[in-house]
């Protein structure tokens, strides 16, 4: 019998009002008995509909805009960060819009990469987890092979491809979380054993950190670390297991520390970077960070105002962006800047859990491990910035100088949406 005329009507009101708008078969199903979508974690979901085809509709728009803020606000600022660096004599070949420029190509290069990475499905990036794991490991092996590998700063950390340098660290850390999310979907069986499901991931990321630290690149190895882990425990890693990692986590590096001398002074010239012994050694970068944020104050001394970018705090166009932020914009600027990245990694978590809930577990795990990675690494720079934490050498994510670490975190924001795509479409009834 059919539906009487009211019934459909209010039926039809709901849907609007719930936000979803199925597809005629979806609707139909309601019809038969089959009720309203489940309301699960905020989000309502639709039956697919069997043979319903659809295209991607649509991407996170606030997502987006959020996205695109940042690395317009991080352009200014690596432009007023580096304007004056030309009058060292080290950079004197350099014009004053140097840094501006090569920065705008990577972002327009980034985006363009970010596009195509949107269009590929997930279930081939799936496919192309250990691949892409493997091409990695090999990048991060050629850096150490001289005449491959560029360094700078006494740290080898780059390939030359002649317009640009490309560091493999940075998609050591995309590869990372790919390779991680489709190891814990194989791994689902038997993830509650140790020498089965943690032990290899292990052993694959100890591999990664075994060239990074050679470089040295510590603070990549971390970030990877934390990735790693992170997903571990996000696809279903006991608690006890999830510890015991962390703890040899931390036995590890307070080992790397307690071996390396110069690692050793940069913790204690955090502990007391304006004493005489630190202050122009392993201090310095702290010390002036710490005096950038402290003479913006509130409000900060406006844009273009800085002083400690005149050649007083090295690397303020990469890792110390967020000191000349505070200067220049006070603690309204910083606290913008904070808030706008934890904005970016509740919400890219939220599409992770979103598409687990739909069981795409990988696509899940894939956006969470994205939120981990750009959430810790933003907050390692910032506490770095702030003297809450020791010197570490992390840029601030979509708003540091830099080509390889700008198009990389485009192309994980690209990932995001498309599976955020992928989710609405199924949503909508589609097939992905």
């Amino acid at each position: 019998m059919g539906m009487p005329t009211f019934v459909q009507s209010a039926r039809d009101s709901l849907w609007r009002m719930l936000g979803v708008f199925p597809a005629d078969g979806a609707r139909a199903q309601t019809t038969s008995g089959h009720g309203l979508p489940v309301n699960l974690g905020g989000y309502e979901f639709a039956r697919q509909s069997q043979g319903q085809a659809a295209r991607l509709q649509g991407v996170d728009q606030a997502l987006v805009w959020v996205v695109v803020g940042l690395l317009m606000w991080g352009m200014v600022m690596v432009y007023s960060a580096s304007i004056a660096m030309p009058d060292n004599p080290r950079f004197a070949r350099y014009t004053h819009t140097h840094f501006l420029m090569r920065h705008t190509i990577s972002m327009v290069f980034g985006c363009a990469v970010a596009l195509l990475a949107f269009q590929v499905p997930m279930e081939t990036w799936e496919k192309m987890a250990r691949p892409m794991f493997v091409l990695a490991l090999v990048l991060l092996a050629l850096v150490l092979v001289p005449f491959i590998g560029k360094g700078v700063n006494g740290a080898r950390r780059w390939i030359s491809f002649g317009v640009i340098n490309f560091q493999p660290s940075e998609l050591a850390k995309l590869a990372t979380i790919i390779y991680a999310a489709d190891y814990m979907v194989r791994k689902m069986e038997v993830k509650e054993r140790f020498f089965r499901a943690v032990l290899p991931m292990g052993a694959a990321v100890g591999l990664a950190g075994v060239f990074l630290l050679a470089e040295p690149d510590m603070g990549a190895f971390m970030v990877i670390a934390i990735i790693a882990m992170g997903i571990l425990f996000l696809g279903g890693v006991n608690a006890r297991m999830f510890f015991m990692i962390f703890a040899v986590l931390v036995g590890a590096f307070m080992v790397m520390i307690a071996a390396s001398p110069w690692r050793r002074e940069r913790i204690f010239a955090y502990l007391d970077p304006f004493s005489a012994e630190h202050a122009l050694g392993k201090g310095y970068q702290l010390s002036h960070s710490l005096i950038a944020i402290g003479r913006g104050e509130v409000w900060g001394v406006g844009l273009g105002g800085s002083v400690e970018k005149l050649h007083w705090l090295p690397e303020a166009h990469t890792d110390f962006l967020l000191a000349v932020i505070g200067e220049e914009f006070g603690l309204v600027g910083v606290s913008l800047a904070i808030l706008a990245f934890l904005w970016l990694s509740r919400r890219i978590m939220v599409i992770g859990r979103q598409s687990i809930a739909m069981d795409k577990v990988f696509s899940g795990l894939v956006a969470q491990g994205v939120g981990i990675w750009i959430g810790f690494q933003a907050f390692i720079n910032m506490g770095v910035n702030l003297g809450a934490l020791p010197t570490k050498g992390l840029t601030l994510p979509l708003m540091s100088y830099g080509g390889s670490a700008i198009m990389m975190n485009l192309v994980a924001i690209a990932i995001v949406l498309r599976i955020d795509a992928e989710n609405k479409l199924m949503m909508r009834g589609g097939r992905t």
